[in-house]
């Protein structure tokens, strides 16, 4: 077998996982509680077959003219696929914060400041030396390694403190941000090993893909298996998450308002003495004259 043979196979291999992990998801009616993992899917699943049709046009010598048919959709689908991710790990994070509801509001305004943060940098670090649709890759690949990184540390974030928030392992949000801490790392490693312009048959493209196929295993692995239910979170009062998350619920909450006498001023306190002063003299003047 070639190698152009079998990555042929390896990418047939990637879409039937796809479809398979699409199928699995809708129908333990997981689209409720991850919709923007949902929407995900769709899109991987209904862009694949298109683009590997339109890269077979493209890639023979008669189809070598309609390049941009193939080059926008793919870097289209590619600048969505990092946007929905970005919501993909605030459905993440709320899922695992979920029995602690002062943290998760808490915690989500902090996560749309990180992401809105990132995006900033993102598109401050693109060079743009590169004009009309050669932009796309540039923005394409700063979007998604600004994503990667926060794949990469909420996965940290959920190993840390799967014990403090009873979040068990085999919890679907941890199985999601398992599954894409393992592309991101993927993805970092091969763009700092694969070059841009090396061929899709070289052999760490191969390795690449084979992370990509497990890593779209675990998710079907976790869709599979039952998952357990999450059980209500039993802790002491003297518990530090306790009160962390007792702190985060009476943050942006005014509370009631209570009304505070100002002390009186001196000057008034004064004139007051002298007129207490004035109607003790008058009543004692008055006691005298009538004795």
């Amino acid at each position: 077998m070639s190698s152009q043979t079998a990555m042929s196979v390896l990418s047939i291999a990637e879409f039937v996982l796809w479809a398979a992990l699409g199928f699995l998801f809708w129908r333990k009616k997981l689209h409720r509680r991850f919709p923007a993992m949902g929407f995900y899917l769709t899109m991987r699943v209904v862009s694949t077959p298109i683009l590997l049709v339109l890269l077979y046009v493209v890639s023979q010598p008669w189809g070598r003219d309609y390049f941009p048919v193939y080059f926008i959709p793919y870097w289209a689908v590619y600048i969505g696929s990092a946007g929905a991710l970005f919501f993909v790990c605030m459905e993440v994070f709320r899922s695992a914060l979920s029995a602690f509801s002062g943290l998760m509001k808490f915690g989500l305004v902090i996560f749309r400041w990180a992401v809105l943060a990132s995006v900033i940098v993102t598109f401050s670090s693109i060079s743009f030396a590169h004009r009309g649709l050669m932009l796309l890759p540039d923005i394409a690949y700063a979007l998604m390694r600004s994503v990667s990184i926060l794949e990469l540390c909420l996965l940290a974030f959920l190993c840390l403190s799967m014990n403090a928030l009873r979040l068990p392992i085999r919890d679907m949000a941890f199985g999601i941000s398992l599954g894409f801490g393992l592309m991101s790392a993927n993805d970092f490693i091969a763009a700092s090993l694969i070059s841009r312009n090396s061929a899709m048959t070289a052999p760490l493209q191969f390795v690449y893909e084979s992370v990509i196929l497990a890593a779209v295993g675990t998710w079907m692995a976790y869709c599979a298996l039952p998952e357990p239910a999450r059980q209500p979170v039993l802790m002491p009062v003297n518990s530090i998450i306790y009160r962390w998350n007792e702190i985060a619920s009476a943050l942006g909450h005014t509370g009631t308002q209570v009304a505070v006498q100002q002390p009186a001023s001196s000057f008034f306190l004064t004139d007051v003495e002298k007129v207490v002063d004035k109607v003790l003299n008058r009543s004692l003047k008055s006691s005298e004259s009538g004795s």
